[in-house]
């Protein structure tokens, strides 16, 4: 039965899985669709390939951390963090990816 529920994410209480919207307090639920996001895949062949000038970081969105990247590739310190960051990739679940990327 776990499964079959959900809990709104305006006030939190247990609603159906298939609700889209929440009969307690009334809010449209958004759907969990991230097909037009991120993919943790590309994200992590990019941070394999070319992590050493942080390409991956444009990719999902994190500027700061590419331009840094860009200006330290010099160093070495970006290639590691990279290596670091693709298996971390890899090992992510979809959903946590999701919940830290593909937020809209």
């Amino acid at each position: 039965m776990s499964n079959q529920v959900k809990y709104c994410t305006e006030c939190g209480k247990e609603i159906s899985a298939q609700a889209v919207v929440c009969p307690n307090c009334g809010v449209q639920l958004k759907p969990l669709n991230f097909s037009s996001g991120k993919n943790k895949y590309v994200a992590a062949v990019l941070a394999f390939l070319l992590g050493s000038i942080g390409i991956q970081w444009f990719y999902l969105g994190r500027t700061l951390y590419g331009v840094l990247s860009i200006l330290f590739c010099w160093t070495g310190v970006p290639a590691v963090i990279s290596l670091i960051h693709f298996v971390i990739l890899l090992i992510s679940s979809e959903a946590s990816f999701n919940e830290k990327y593909n937020k809209f």
